[in-house]
């Protein structure tokens, strides 16, 4: 399903990525004048979100690995959301399964946490 990271929603994203800076994070995307950010500190990858999520978020990007950077060959979105929805699980939010490029699905897990599927290629 692509590289995972945890989605934060942050209330004062200067004051998580001062601290996430003390963790031994650094920044590999996003801008914070735009109220995100992607942090790296070796294996593990965040992504500091303000105003964006109610909710902190499981996200998987198909086409990325860790670093943000691309692998070949990936399962497009549409295949996962194909799959999934075979598998019997609800997708809350659905792309178009016939679209090519750029896309997302959202769903929930049994505990409601919110899972985001986004593909940026």
């Amino acid at each position: 399903m692509g590289a995972f990271s945890l989605s934060l929603a942050v209330k004062d994203i200067a004051k998580s990525l001062a601290f996430y800076r003390k963790l031994g994070f650094r920044e590999i995307g996003g801008k914070i004048e735009d109220k995100w950010l992607i942090l790296s500190n070796s294996e593990t990858v965040i992504g500091l979100f303000q105003d964006m999520f109610e909710k902190n978020v499981l996200t998987f990007t198909p086409g990325w690995d860790k670093d943000g950077k691309d692998v070949d060959p990936f399962e497009d979105i549409r295949a996962i959301q194909k799959r999934l929805k075979d598998e019997g699980i609800a997708i809350d939010t659905e792309t178009d399964p016939d679209g090519t490029g750029p896309a997302h699905v959202m769903l929930t897990d049994p505990d409601g946490n919110p899972i985001l599927i986004d593909q940026h290629r």
